[in-house]
């Protein structure tokens, strides 16, 4: 059980980890924390955003849909290898998932199969929107998928958390697809060899 890190070790991490970060308004007090808790958390989750265009898609996931108000994230990643910060605390980014994800992902041990929507992932999980079309065609650049790589390292970093932490959106509810164009095991084992 881990209570979710301050929004300035966040934000300390994620530089720590050599990343470039971009802060976003009042991102530090922008959440859903009136919608229920965050934290205990347990992991992370990688998403991508089906956007195009950095500008557009940082503003959308800061404030959301009409149906899916924002912050959709913590941080977004966009193509040059930037993590924007748009909200901290709770996020409108996992949705229903599957509660045997979660404990493989509390045990850190291999995921089993996403067949249910039981367990709200808004709770544990922190959550990186990564900019693109998802249709598996849209390049994910070195720059990007670095970024994905030392972002995830970090917060499993400062929890004290292994790769097996990191998961993505489609390993936690069924129907989901997100990230599209590379392979959380392959990116699990970058952090991997990161952490090491």
């Amino acid at each position: 059980m881990a209570p979710p890190m301050s929004a300035s070790a966040f934000l300390s991490s994620l530089k720590a980890e050599g990343l470039t970060v971009v802060e976003v308004g009042d991102w530090r007090d922008h959440n859903r924390n009136h919608k229920g808790p965050w934290g205990p958390v347990h992991g992370v989750m990688i998403h991508h955003t089906v956007t195009q265009g950095s500008a557009r898609t940082v503003d959308l996931c800061r404030k959301g849909y009409p149906d899916l108000p924002g912050p959709l994230c913590h941080g977004v990643i966009t193509k040059d290898g930037k993590v924007h910060l748009v909200g901290y605390g709770r996020a409108n980014h996992a949705g229903l998932g599957d509660d045997d994800v979660l404990r493989a992902v509390i045990a850190e041990k291999g995921l089993p199969a996403d067949n249910e929507q039981n367990t709200d992932g808004n709770r544990y999980f922190y959550g990186f929107e990564c900019e693109n079309l998802g249709d598996g065609e849209d390049p994910w650049p070195a720059a990007q998928l670095e970024a994905i790589e030392r972002a995830a390292a970090a917060v499993c970093r400062h929890h004290g958390w292994n790769e097996r932490s990191v998961i993505g959106h489609l390993e936690w509810q069924p129907g989901k697809v997100d990230p599209r164009g590379f392979t959380m095991p392959s990116m699990r084992k970058r952090i991997r060899d990161r952490l090491k």
